[in-house]
């Protein structure tokens, strides 16, 4: 895995933003933001750091300063491996405390205050333990988008791009039950995929309820009803009218949209799986029901494919992450991410077991 190289100076770092985001970003503040990236960068090499730039990152930082960038999985197996002294995660708080789970030897840093998440959110460690002591000895995923403390309560982590896979791999080995949490979309589009049955577990008034299983014979799926909120937003109302307007569009959609809309939509796929049907496509145009950032990323790297610019729907957590955000947080070494031992120790087996499957 080989860093991505920058231009040193500042007219050399403008003009390869401008390039990349004339159509995108005001050229005023391209400059500005040259200004502030080449410090980040110099920085960076000062403190033997390295920036990981999740697909989501706004536009100017996403092609300015990270050393790599990717989706949640290829930034676990990165932030595994790297040796700098410093990890400085451009995301969210669930992504950097993975990095510091996988790296306890190195500083995490995350630009960000909060760096929350909606679907992480949605579900806490006590929360697991109910669902699991009313399921003892049924195997437990749990989507990467949640903190350590849950990840710790469980047997396999797994990311949108090897979901699928996971759920495969577990009813080949003979698992006819599979706690997977906490996306309800994932969940259900996963068993879909795999031809499970599924049910949900709630949470009310503090305490996990089972939900009801009859009349669901077969493999099945116990889920939980954690919502991303960017993704809930797509609707297939969205799909029917850009086809109506562009009939040679194809449309691509996250799993964490919702069934309808995945199953309306031509591709579903994770964000790198995106990327590479774009990359694939020979003509036609293109949209993604994923957060917009995202997509003028892809576009900018694929000036030949066309784009429909329909999406509008921006990550607030995502967001709170900006290059002055970053190089302040480079500076002063501000926004450390810790991971109790204990907690720690337990979600790596659950990480380690997810990098082993793939």
């Amino acid at each position: 895995m080989q860093p991505i190289q920058y231009p040193d100076s500042v007219e050399g770092l403008y003009q390869h933003l401008k390039q990349r985001l004339a159509d995108v970003v005001p050229d005023f503040e391209l400059r500005i933001k040259a200004e502030v990236a080449v410090e980040v960068n110099r920085l960076k090499r000062e403190k033997k750091a390295v920036i990981l730039g999740h697909n989501y990152m706004e536009p100017a930082l996403f092609h300015s300063v990270p050393d790599y960038t990717g989706d949640s999985l290829y930034l676990s197996r990165v932030a595994a491996e790297s040796e700098a002294d410093l990890i400085v995660f451009c995301g969210v708080r669930f992504m950097a405390e993975t990095a510091k789970t996988l790296n306890p030897a190195r500083k995490v840093l995350l630009p960000s205050a909060r760096g929350g998440c909606s679907l992480a959110e949605s579900i806490d460690a006590e929360d697991v333990r109910q669902l699991k002591a009313l399921y003892p000895g049924v195997v437990s995923v749990t989507y990467v988008n949640c903190y350590a403390e849950v990840k710790a309560e469980v047997d396999y982590v797994c990311t949108s791009s090897n979901a699928d896979a996971m759920a495969r791999h577990l009813l080949e080995a003979g698992h006819e039950r599979i706690l997977f949490i906490p996306d309800e979309y994932l969940s259900a589009n996963v068993a879909r995929g795999a031809g499970m049955n599924i049910v949900f577990a709630e949470k009310v008034d503090g305490e996990v309820r089972k939900p009801d299983e009859s009349g669901e014979p077969g493999p099945l799926m116990i889920a939980w009803r954690g919502r991303c909120e960017v993704h809930d937003k797509f609707s297939v109302d969205d799909i029917v009218n850009a086809r109506k307007q562009f009939a040679d569009v194809r449309v691509l959609a996250h799993p964490e949209c919702s069934p309808a809309v995945v199953e309306a939509a031509d591709y579903s796929g994770s964000t790198t799986q995106m990327i590479r049907y774009v990359e694939n496509m020979e003509s036609g145009r293109y949209l993604l029901l994923t957060e917009c950032s995202m997509g003028d990323n892809i576009a900018s790297r694929n000036p030949d494919r066309e784009m429909i610019r329909m999406c509008s729907v921006r990550c607030p957590h995502m967001n709170e992450i900006t290059l002055e955000h970053t190089l302040e947080s480079l500076r002063l070494e501000r926004y450390e991410i810790d991971v109790p031992e204990q907690v720690r120790l337990r979600s790596l087996k659950s990480l380690e077991r997810m990098l082993e499957i793939g």
